[in-house]
């Protein structure tokens, strides 16, 4: 059975990742970009993951440029709009895509795992996030519209 775990990324540095080293940890993945109406939701991100990292979640953000061109800048230039815009220290991965031939494999298994509404497995927009429980499976998907705030509980129960 496929989890969270079995997946690799590169980091926002270009480092390889296992996603393995966050085993026994919630996780709440989004795709983000820095020019969508969306973007304002990085405050909230950063909210989360500095009130429940202790209690075991971790925030990972994987920019993607899929939507209207809204994350048209490099890795070097992402990773400075969010820490000097949003003061972002959640972990941040390389621009990826999240929909297509060329999606990411963690996000082909994401879609897979919980579709979105009328059961559409596409990504349709910037900062849908997946909340995946400790046991490294996904427990629910939310839409670009939900904020970071409305997922507590959802969050809490995941962390137990």
């Amino acid at each position: 059975m496929t989890t969270v775990y079995d997946f690799q990324a590169a980091d926002i540095d270009g480092e390889p990742v296992d996603l393995s080293e966050y085993r026994g940890k919630a996780l709440l993945i989004v795709n983000v970009a820095s020019k969508c109406g969306f973007t304002p939701q990085y405050t909230g991100l950063e909210q989360l993951w500095k009130d429940y990292r202790d209690k075991g979640l971790v925030v990972l953000g994987f920019p993607c440029d899929q939507f209207g061109s809204q994350e048209p800048g490099s890795e070097e230039e992402i990773k400075n709009f969010c820490s000097l815009t949003y003061e972002v220290d959640f972990p941040l991965f390389a621009k990826i895509d999240v929909n297509g031939d060329q999606a990411h494999p963690l996000w082909k298994w994401l879609k897979q795992e919980k579709s979105g509404l009328l059961g559409i497995g596409a990504i349709k927009w910037n900062f849908s996030k997946f909340l995946v429980g400790r046991d490294g499976k996904v427990l629910k998907r939310f839409a670009p519209t939900d904020t970071p705030e409305s997922l507590v509980a959802d969050i809490e129960s995941a962390l137990g």
